[in-house]
């Protein structure tokens, strides 16, 4: 096992899922990790590992990059010590890491088996404790009694599979949703603006609404849009971000507008829909396809009011309670596509660019060797924010 030093590190994966193979990988595991792809949470791939006696460093690693570990206790989880072991590392790193959640899925198998090492359980349990040391067993059999404490779902108390992959797909995300992302970490007046956006979206409404954020190049729409995406995208069935869509559809030579046009739809629909390069033969597929469906989309950095006009010409295209938002530098393109619900994005307040003066410093001490060439590199950074930005008493 690794040191007990922090474990906090950048994290790779939505989620690490530990798991006896050959009780579950090739049908309900199969249909959960699918269905976590289709809503862009990323899982951990073992199939390639090698497995051995015990974990090694590259499972761990993996343990430690998530941020969220799914215990899938069934029948033969305990014949393992593969399992065990990696059992150990994920509540080892919910203890020592705050942002990682622990989930658990009983497959099969009764929760107070799992506690007590009694039933079928118990028996594959005490099989692998055959010749192990005291201080193993004690340590194997005190993590299955507190993983079984964790509230999950019961594949016993379903109708069948395919509502409960729903269900934990669906709690998954929310609490994904609910972890701090350390993308937008340290991003000043972040929470103020996505506060001041939300109560443009009303979320409560079942109507199809276009939002517009309008602000000069530089002044982080971009950063806000991706931010609220990752905030609520776990609220609709269908999610997409079309980032970069800056010249999308300049013409260009030998290439026909109407195919150019039909390719920019293609390229939403095989976001949205999962589907990989898909083909469509008109442009009347996203209305078809996304008419009745509730969905999240942000057109960003849009440059040209025909962007508009072949991925979100009309509300109707979308399902009840769809939220498509669209940023751009030209207030004229929001108004010329008839959005009138608009974001300004300000500059920084005093306040907020004297937070960012001070975080720049905390950075700028760190790297640089003497506080003189620090305080010169910091009047450089704020002469330059002060010819950028015009700050208002």
């Amino acid at each position: 096992m690794a040191s007990s030093s922090s474990l906090s590190c950048i994290k790779r994966y939505h989620v690490f899922s530990s798991f006896h193979g050959p009780d579950v990988r090739r049908g309900f595991l199969s249909h959960l990790h699918n269905l976590f792809a289709s809503k862009g949470i990323t899982t951990f791939n073992d199939q390639k590992m090698e497995r051995g006696n015990t974990i090694g460093p590259e499972l761990i690693q993996a343990i430690r990059e998530s941020r969220v570990s799914i215990v899938v206790l069934s029948k033969n989880y305990a014949s393992s010590s593969w399992c065990l072991d990696e059992l150990l590392e994920i509540l080892r790193c919910n203890e020592e890491d705050d942002g990682q959640i622990v989930m658990t899925i009983f497959y099969d198998v009764d929760p107070s088996d799992v506690k007590k090492q009694s039933g079928e359980f118990g028996s594959a349990f005490k099989k692998t404790c055959e010749g192990k040391t005291e201080d193993v067993k004690l340590r194997w059999s005190k993590a299955l009694a507190h993983v079984a404490t964790i509230a999950g779902e019961h594949s016993l108390h379903w109708p069948n599979e395919a509502e409960m992959i729903q269900e934990i797909a669906t709690n998954v995300s929310n609490k994904l949703n609910l972890t701090p992302s350390m993308d937008f970490e340290g991003v000043v007046g972040l929470e103020a603006q996505l506060t001041k956006l939300n109560s443009l979206l009303c979320l409560e409404s079942d109507e199809v609404k276009m939002i517009g954020i309008w602000g000069p190049a530089g002044i982080g729409k971009t950063t806000i849009a991706r931010a609220f995406y990752n905030q609520l995208s776990s609220n609709f069935q269908l999610k997409c971000f079309m980032g970069n869509l800056k010249g999308s559809l300049k013409s260009i030579v030998g290439v026909d507008y109407y195919d150019s046009k039909k390719s920019l739809q293609q390229l939403l629909l095989s976001k949205i829909l999962n589907q990989g390069d898909m083909k469509t033969n008109h442009l009347g597929a996203i209305r078809e396809r996304l008419q009745d469906q509730r969905v999240l989309i942000i057109l960003d950095d849009v440059d040209h009011q025909n962007q508009l006009e072949v991925l979100a010409k009309e509300l109707s295209w979308f399902g009840s309670g769809s939220r498509i938002i669209v940023t751009t530098k030209d207030m004229e393109i929001l108004k010329e596509h008839g959005i009138n619900d608009i974001y300004h994005v300000d500059s920084p307040s005093k306040e907020e660019v004297l937070e960012i003066c001070f975080a720049a410093s905390k950075r700028i001490f760190n790297k640089l060797d003497s506080v003189i060439n620090a305080l010169d590199y910091l009047l450089e950074f704020i002469e330059y924010i002060d010819s950028e930005l015009e700050i208002t008493d």
